[in-house]
């Protein structure tokens, strides 16, 4: 099981990351040549297809197992007005999930993948990042490791969701710290956020940033002063993922923020990442352009939980069946091959 003892660990662990496999790639490359179709009349399916074959170190990529994992946490700075919704609703969400009343249990159901749900110490709340940091170094390292832990051998392909009332701005906070920006260039209405609302959370992101951006000198330390548990959480699954060469279909903007101070680190993060979707939160777009990623997808969505990357993961099987399950011009007899 891969676990970050410490702080120099995880920012080893960030250092080193392994590669997609360049000869499994070009014997996809080739084998799409050979198809019966046009050269890339598939388009990013094509694209798609070969990056699974780099990952998985075959030719003809399967994904039989694909695992959903939803992590939750509560956020202190909610208490600066920075959601339409209480705090105690993250708690009866993850109820609702556990029940399979959620739309990711049915999303999940719909794609064939395996759900799991992760709470994190929803009793505690982080800290109010316009006061104090997030959590200590203790509470990052445990979300950290609590996210690699979730992640099963035999894992084909990993798409990860949160739930956390007052999420955004800290997400927001994440994007501004590493990417740069202004704290209205990151926030949006979230779950229905009024006008007073948004200058609200501006402010908190404002007052997070003078307070801790000259400490957030590293990955973790963005993670643990600006963050969540349940952002933690996703960035250490999206590590572990890549460690062990899963790749990773990347849900909403919390998703995504939770691996921007990682790229901001080492760019080559997210080469095992693909952004399932771009979601109507207003920085997401900005997001993914930094994280150079092209969504697959662009639905309106801004639930999170992990649903944009459940509607995804039909659009990666589907490029894996026509890679995999088409004839060659020569099976075929089909004229016009190489």
């Amino acid at each position: 099981m891969i676990r970050f003892a410490d702080p120099a660990a995880f920012a080893a662990a960030l250092a080193a990351l392994p590669k997609a496999d360049g000869a499994s790639r070009d014997a996809a490359l080739d084998r799409q040549a050979l198809l019966t179709k046009p050269a890339g009349a598939l388009g990013r399916l094509e694209d798609i297809a070969v990056f699974m074959a780099g990952w998985q170190r075959c030719e003809r990529p399967r994904v039989d197992a694909v695992q959903a994992v939803v992590f939750a946490g509560n956020h202190g700075v909610a208490a600066q007005g920075v959601s339409a919704y209480p705090p105690e609703v993250t708690v009866q969400m993850v109820a609702n999930f556990k029940a399979g009343g959620a739309a990711i249990n049915a999303l999940t159901k719909a794609c064939g993948a395996d759900l799991s749900v992760v709470a994190l110490d929803l009793d505690r709340p982080t800290g109010d990042i316009t006061r104090a940091p997030a959590m200590s170094a203790e509470e990052c390292l445990d979300a950290l490791n609590q996210g690699a832990a979730s992640l099963r051998e035999g894992t084909q392909l990993l798409l990860v969701g949160e739930m956390g009332i007052g999420n955004t701005t800290p997400a927001a906070a994440l994007c501004a710290q590493a990417l740069g920006g202004e704290a209205r260039d990151w926030i949006g209405r979230g779950t229905g956020l009024d006008d007073a609302g948004l200058a609200r959370k501006a402010a908190a992101v404002e007052a997070a940033l003078a307070l801790h951006g000259p400490d957030c000198t590293t990955a973790f330390e963005t993670l643990r002063r600006l963050g969540g548990r349940e952002i933690a959480a996703m960035a250490g699954a999206i590590l572990a993922a890549r460690l062990r060469r899963v790749p990773v279909l990347l849900d909403g903007f919390i998703a995504s923020a939770a691996i921007a101070p990682l790229a901001r680190d080492n760019a080559d993060l997210t080469q095992h990442c693909l952004a399932a979707h771009c979601s109507a939160e207003a920085g997401h777009t900005r997001l993914l352009a930094a994280l150079k990623l092209e969504p697959l997808l662009n639905l309106g969505l801004r639930l999170g939980e992990g649903t944009g990357a459940a509607l995804a993961v039909p659009i990666v099987r589907a490029a894996l069946a026509a890679h995999g399950e088409m004839a060659t011009f020569q099976e075929a007899a089909v004229a016009g091959g190489q």
